[in-house]
């Protein structure tokens, strides 16, 4: 049998190691959102959150686990689905009346901007991106997942259909209590610039994308 005390304790020192800061409005070109701002006490490393439309308790929301990425979010870069996906999800929150998009400062699946430079530089002499991170010296992905514990928490969400390709957050979120209802794959962004890394991710990384795309 569980301990709820052991569970109520290993939360309560979860969440200590992340502040909820505050929240304000965000309009965008699908509509109107609240950003919510979390700071990662140790680190001082800062994520958000954008939450659009009303839940009650117990509701399950559409939610989208999104890492940083400069080069594609923001530079509209092919060479990765990023962009395509985060713009996908958006729509689809919109769309759908309501959801969350967790925005985690997390850069180049955890190495950081500049090293991702560095691991494109290789990738350009033929490494996949896989390798290129092992070159240098990380693991193929360092990213983390503790801070959507208590992201979800203080936007009462509790179960969720999980926008993603990728296992390992639906791993993540029912490790740490949250009920993955549902997932929704979100194949979008696939290019002739991106579709060799997409290959590497989906058979080395695990993740899951429709094979007709990546032929």
């Amino acid at each position: 049998m569980n301990n709820p005390y052991k569970s109520a304790s290993k939360n309560m020192k979860l969440h200590q190691k992340y502040e909820f800061v505050s929240s304000a409005s965000l309009p965008t070109h699908w509509g109107k959102f609240t950003i919510h701002g979390f700071v990662e006490t140790a680190t001082e490393q800062e994520h958000v959150a954008l939450t659009f439309g009303q839940w009650q308790t117990g509701d399950v929301v559409p939610i989208r686990i999104h890492s940083e990425c400069l080069t594609g979010d923001a530079l509209f870069s092919t060479r990765c689905d990023c962009g395509a996906q985060l713009e996908k999800a958006l729509q689809n929150i919109v769309e759908q009346g309501k959801g969350v998009l967790l925005y985690l400062r997390q850069e180049g699946r955890g190495i950081g901007l500049l090293n991702k430079i560095r691991a494109y530089n290789l990738q350009d002499q033929g490494l996949d991106t896989v390798e290129a991170n092992e070159h240098l010296g990380f693991d193929a992905d360092l990213r983390e997942y503790g801070m959507c514990k208590l992201m979800l928490d203080t936007l009462n969400v509790q179960r969720v259909n999980l926008m993603t390709n990728n296992p390992k957050k639906r791993i993540a979120l029912e490790g740490m209590g949250i009920e993955v209802v549902s997932r929704t794959p979100i194949d979008h962004g696939v290019t002739d610039d991106n579709r060799h890394y997409i290959r590497t991710k989906t058979e080395k990384l695990g993740h899951k994308f429709d094979p007709h795309l990546l032929k």
